[in-house]
């Protein structure tokens, strides 16, 4: 299951950065309808795939194709809206995400015990087919009031060199820590809670719906204060407050799901773990499009790719340690002590960058 789950989150990687870059090099409207049906057509495959090297290549090939989904959008709120909204905006957008994910946990049951698995994933693949032609024929890469002047050029910055920059450099090694951390909800989460609480597949679906439904707020209340403290003379704070907080609340979170005793008890500790860590997702987005501007698509792809790095580590890491130790403790603690440390340059800057004299 582990090399399931890595060989998606490999070929997520490492398309990211081509698919950022088709984002600002041909507009999001065509990207985002191509990956979105492509990601449609391997979902299809999954259901075809006849044993395990076939289905490690179309799970590596499902995640390359649904890399380009996040880049292209942070071109598209770049595009449409002004860095005022883009907290908020982007908050949205996660948090779709994230109740998605939820539902399909009994959905996606559901469909097995109807349908098989085979059927399951033929079914899955249809709605983002229509979206796909729907969102070609229906969206525009820029409001029509803008779409007259902005046939434009990529950013004079060199994207090489904006890539190798400090700003970016700290951005992905956030980002990384972030995936890391909520990988093991959307991946982990479910056969540990059946093992260790010795529950059935329905009941442990039924509890990972919670940590991905509770932390969908998080997005929303995350976005409303990065634009709230952007539109204040807090202004340079707006993308360092939410962000410690969060990876601070991530820490707490996931330390406490080693001592405690009951599966009501760790989904909790799990959802807070992740509420924290999707509290970092609105400011970090927002700080890429603030940086890259119209790299937005390749500067946010890098930053996303550090994070399915992250994700590919925690997706081994903890079958190994486990393995190693015999439980499954080393990998929360590792876990916290990474979000702390992420935690840390965000409140050293605070406690150096003054708000502004006026607003």
């Amino acid at each position: 299951m582990g090399a399931v789950f890595s060989a998606f989150a490999l070929g997520y990687a490492f398309a990211q950065i081509p698919s950022g870059w088709l984002a600002d090099r041909f507009g999001p409207r065509v990207t985002l309808a191509f990956v979105v049906a492509l990601w449609s057509v391997f979902t299809v495959l999954t259901g075809v795939a006849s044993g395990l090297a076939t289905l490690l290549v179309v799970r590596f090939l499902f995640g390359a194709a649904e890399a380009g989904a996040f880049p292209g959008s942070a071109r598209v709120i770049y595009n449409w809206l002004p860095p005022r909204m883009h907290g908020i905006a982007n908050g949205i957008l996660f948090s779709g995400a994230l109740v998605g994910g939820a539902i399909a946990f009994p959905f996606f049951q559901w469909l097995l015990a109807a349908h098989g698995w085979r059927m399951a994933f033929f079914l899955l693949g249809v709605p983002g087919g229509v979206w796909a032609f729907c969102w070609l024929f229906c969206f525009r890469d820029f409001p029509s009031e803008r779409a007259a002047t902005n046939k434009e050029t990529l950013s004079s910055v060199p994207i090489a060199l904006l890539l190798s920059s400090k700003a970016m450099v700290k951005a992905m090694a956030q980002y990384f820590v972030g995936n890391f951390t909520f990988f093991i909800c959307i991946s982990w989460m479910f056969p540990y809670l059946v093992q260790r609480y010795s529950l059935t597949p329905g009941q442990a679906a039924k509890y990972s719906m919670v940590p991905l439904l509770s932390v969908a707020t998080a997005n929303w209340v995350s976005g409303f204060f990065v634009d709230l403290l952007y539109r204040s003379r807090f202004r340079p704070w707006s993308r360092r407050v939410p962000a410690a907080a969060g990876f601070l609340l991530a820490a707490c979170g996931v330390y406490a799901v080693t001592f405690l005793d009951s599966p009501g008890l760790a989904v909790s500790a799990f959802a807070i773990a992740t509420f924290g860590v999707e509290m970092t997702i609105s400011p970090s987005w927002a700080y890429c499009i603030d940086i890259a501007r119209r790299n937005s698509g390749s500067a946010s792809a890098a930053m996303n790719m550090a994070g399915s790095v992250g994700a590919f580590a925690s997706a081994n890491a903890f079958p190994l340690l486990y393995r190693v130790t015999g439980n499954s403790d080393a990998y929360f603690w590792i876990a916290a002590a990474l979000n702390a440390l992420a935690a840390f340059p965000q409140v050293c800057e605070l406690l150096t960058i003054r708000p502004r004299t006026s607003s």
